[in-house]
C-alpha cells in the first residue's frame, strides 16, 4: 500500500516534532508547517492525504487555512486545538473540517483518529466501478468522486461525498446519526451530534445553491434520509 502523506501544521515546535515523531512511527511520511502561510504554500504545490492542524497560528491562522483550502482539496482536514469550546468545534466543521481533537491530546487518539480518517478517505477514493448514482438532476460518480446537479459540479469536502453517497446508495433508508457517524468516520459514536449536523447542513447548503430542491429530508426524532421527489 502507498505510504500517505501528512501535512502537520502546529507552530509550537515540540507538539510538531512530538506530532511528526508518532506518525512517522506508524509509517506516514510528513510534512512539518509552522505558520498558516507556510501550510498553505505547501498545500498549493503538493497533494496531501491529511492535515494535522492547528488552529492558532501566525500567518494564515487554521480558520482561514480551512476556509482557502476547501476552495480546491478534499482531503480530510484534522484539528488539533487548545480552543475546544462548542462554538470553535462547529465553527471549523462548518468551514470544513472533519474532525477535531482538543489539546492536550492523547498520542493514541490522535494516531487513531489520523487512521480512521485516512481509511474512510481511501475507501472512497478508491471506489470499484464506474457506477453513476441519480436523484433527480443530482449525479454522484463513485469513481470519479464528482457530484453534479444538472451540469454543474458540486464541490464537496470528503466527508460530504461520502454521507450524499451512503444516502443515495439506500434512497429508502432512514440513517440515524449514530449510523452515519460509524459509517462515514469510521468510528464508535458517543452521542455528539454536532459533527454529523454541521456536516449535513455544509451538505444541504451547497446542494441549495444550485437547486431549489430539498435533496435531504430530516426524520424528526430518527435522523436523515434522501427525499422523495
Amino acid at each position: 500500500m502507498d505510504t500517505s502523506h501528512i501535512l502537520i501544521v502546529e507552530d509550537d515546535p515540540d507538539i510538531n516534532r512530538l506530532l511528526c515523531r508518532i506518525l512517522e512511527g506508524a509509517g506516514y511520511q510528513c510534512r512539518q508547517a509552522f505558520s498558516g502561510s507556510e501550510a498553505m504554500l505547501w498545500a498549493e504545490q503538493y497533494d496531501y492525504d491529511l492535515v494535522l492542524l492547528d488552529l492558532m497560528l501566525p500567518g494564515l491562522t487554521g480558520e482561514e487555512f480551512i476556509a482557502r483550502v476547501r476552495k480546491r482539496r478534499t482531503m480530510p482536514i484534522l484539528v488539533l486545538s487548545a480552543k475546544a469550546g462548542l462554538e470553535d468545534r462547529v465553527n471549523v466543521l462548518r468551514l470544513g473540517a472533519d474532525d477535531f481533537i482538543p489539546k492536550p491530546f492523547d498520542n493514541a487518539e490522535v494516531l487513531a483518529r489520523v487512521e480512521a480518517q485516512l481509511r474512510r478517505y481511501k475507501q472512497f477514493s478508491s471506489a470499484d466501478g464506474n457506477t453513476v448514482l441519480t436523484h433527480g438532476d443530482l449525479k454522484l460518480d463513485r469513481e470519479g468522486v464528482s457530484v453534479t446537479i444538472g451540469d454543474e459540479p458540486v464541490a464537496l469536502t470528503a466527508r460530504e461525498f461520502e454521507i450524499l453517497k451512503l444516502l443515495m446508495e439506500h434512497p429508502k433508508k432512514v440513517f440515524t446519526r449514530a449510523q452515519l457517524y460509524e459509517q462515514v468516520w469510521g468510528g464508535e459514536y458517543f452521542g455528539d451530534d454536532n459533527t454529523v449536523n454541521v456536516h449535513i447542513s455544509n451538505l444541504r447548503a451547497k446542494l441549495a445553491k444550485l437547486s431549489p430542491a430539498e435533496y435531504i429530508k430530516t426524520v424528526w426524532g430518527i435522523g436523515f434520509k434522501l427525499s422523495e421527489l
